[in-house]
């Protein structure tokens, strides 16, 4: 080994010449190659991938199966919620979101449609010519309400009456403006919830609008609106109000109220029929992986539209009370959950069969998102 090293001496200094020689002669040509290189278009902007999964057990105190409201219809049961994907590429001016969801609940959200297409929550291209302005086509959940449908984004599992009775999602385009601290969207869609309306009425619309306003973090408020005919030829009209308020780091409010208008094409849209509610949500986060909410939901269907009470009664009220605890893990959320829905009509049914005016219901759920 010894009596190689000299050779090696040799090979290594030829080594080095030689790459002092390449580096000196590409010297000249750098900034050719600099302006080549830049003339190159930027690396594509990379895919963003989201996603959750959750699950529940729920018991009812009435022993029956009482669930009125979305996605928490059972009984000392354990059921499955939704996983969820969603990919979103975006560049300096466009935006793609593909949000799909596996699950029942996924399939109640997407109630009109079968198949592949049930598994669509979202699916849009945006386009931002500048940075106040943006047009949007495709299908999106709806801007009405507080709550939405994915579980990790609520501090309650189950969901309002206000919720359930209003908007899913809408399918069409729609503009998007900020002014100063405002915000403004106007856009026209298919009938509500529909994606593919029935062919004998694929020519009504709806008009959905928003007004937001946002002074500063601490606030936000919300107008909402969806009006227009629906697959039946009869005119609804949905105006709902949102607010947000952080009072401090640990304390915070949500407020909806929501008011609908609907007329028949049955009776030549001579009658008016309405529902409407109201819900207070109360949120405490004493620490970053424990929270309290408290919603408190009153409801008013004296018509009857949505809801049908045992025995022959026309409409109720309902006062549903739901307590939630949050406790958090990185992604993973844990939420043991009391509700207690008072109503002023039987809309209750007992094992037995008997009727009733309260449902008590108790629930713990897993939920994670990434």
């Amino acid at each position: 080994m010894l009596r190689n090293i000299p050779m090696f001496r040799k090979t290594a200094l030829s080594v080095l010449i030689s790459a002092g020689a390449l580096a000196a002669s590409a010297q000249g040509t750098d900034s050719s190659r600099k302006a080549a290189d830049s003339s190159k278009p930027a690396p594509a902007a990379p895919v963003s991938i989201t996603g959750s999964a959750d699950f529940y057990y729920r018991y009812d105190f009435t022993k029956a199966n009482n669930g009125l409201t979305s996605f928490t219809s059972s009984h000392d049961e354990f059921k499955l919620g939704m996983a969820t994907v969603k990919l979103e590429h975006k560049t300096a001016k466009m935006d793609m979101v593909a949000d799909l969801g596996f699950g029942p609940r996924a399939q109640e959200f997407a109630y009109n449609d079968q198949g592949i297409v049930q598994a669509i929550k979202q699916l849009y291209i945006s386009y931002s010519p500048n940075a106040w302005v943006k047009f949007t086509g495709g299908t999106w959940a709806t801007h009405i309400g507080y709550e939405v449908l994915d579980a990790y984004a609520n501090r309650n599992y189950s969901m309002s009456y206000m919720f359930t009775n209003g908007p899913f999602s809408h399918t069409g385009v729609r503009a998007d403006f900020t002014v100063g601290k405002s915000g403004i969207m106007i856009g026209v869609s298919n009938p509500t919830d529909w994606r593919t309306p029935p062919s004998s009425q694929q020519s009504n619309k709806n008009m959905i609008a928003q007004y937001s306003y946002a002074p500063s973090d601490n606030f936000h408020l919300y107008l909402n609106y969806v009006g227009g005919r629906d697959v039946n030829d009869n005119k609804i009209h949905q105006y709902d109000l949102v607010a947000t308020i952080k009072a401090s780091s640990q304390f915070s409010v949500g407020l909806n109220g929501t008011y609908n208008h609907s007329s028949y094409v049955a009776d030549n849209y001579a009658t008016g029929h309405n529902w409407y509610g109201g819900a207070a949500y109360l949120n405490l986060d004493p620490t970053s992986w424990f929270g309290l909410t408290l919603r408190e939901e009153y409801f008013s269907d004296k018509d009857g539209i949505k809801l049908h009470p045992v025995g022959g009664a026309t409409g109720a009220n309902v006062i549903a009370s739901t307590l939630s605890a949050m406790f958090k893990v990185d992604g993973f959320i844990f939420i043991p959950e009391f509700r207690i829905d008072n109503a002023s009509e039987t809309l209750f049914t007992k094992n037995d069969g008997t009727a009733t005016k309260t449902d008590p219901s108790f629930l713990l759920a897993a939920i994670y998102s990434f």
